[in-house]
């Protein structure tokens, strides 16, 4: 079995990580939240996955974060992905969906009743098989309409609509300079 990360070490300082997956998927909750800004969203997630300790250790806030993005990453590099591209799935939007799949494919696993590393949580759900109402739902979200006419399009637009994904908000340029603002005041810039 795989070793999954336990601690982030950052000048010889080691920060215990908070690897329950539910931790994860609130620091991705964070992330995507249009109304925190992003300074806050650092120090949320800091704190979240690494405790008070860390979120005093304000010296090395860019480094902490850093390693909690590569932690919350699964250690892989996500680059090269496409932002353009609609998601297929949202970790919020669509636990009804996992639930279900875990159930079905692992078992009976209940989600609510385990406890399952970040690393460990998302390789389980990588291994989904196809035949799992996440994975049905996800291949109907990325189905392109492009060779489709008439009825058969129209079903998939039908179909498409039914488990489309709430769209996220975009902040507006306003709220990405007061965001910006409030950084430089929190660093003493200002």
């Amino acid at each position: 079995m795989n070793k999954y990360p336990e601690y982030i070490e950052v000048n010889n300082i080691k920060y215990k990580i908070n690897t329950d997956f539910r931790v994860a998927l609130e620091c991705d909750k964070i992330a995507r939240d249009y109304t925190i800004g992003d300074y806050e969203k650092i120090l949320a997630i800091i704190y979240k996955l690494l405790g008070e300790k860390a979120l005093h250790d304000s010296e090395n806030h860019t480094k902490l974060f850093d390693l909690c993005q590569k932690y919350l990453q699964c250690n892989k590099d996500y680059e090269d992905m496409n932002d353009d591209e609609e998601p297929s799935m949202d970790f919020e939007q669509d636990m009804g969906y996992i639930k279900a799949s875990f159930m079905s494919d692992y078992n009976g696993m209940n989600l609510n009743n385990v406890e399952l590393h970040w690393w460990f949580f998302y390789d389980l759900l990588q291994g989904l098989t196809e035949n799992s109402i996440l994975n049905r739902i996800r291949y109907i979200r990325e189905e392109k309409l492009d060779d489709k006419k008439g009825e058969q399009l129209e079903k998939w637009k039908r179909m498409k609509q039914t488990v489309a994904l709430k769209s996220n908000y975009e902040k507006s340029e306003e709220e990405k300079m007061m965001d910006s603002l409030f950084e430089s005041q929190m660093r003493g810039e200002g």
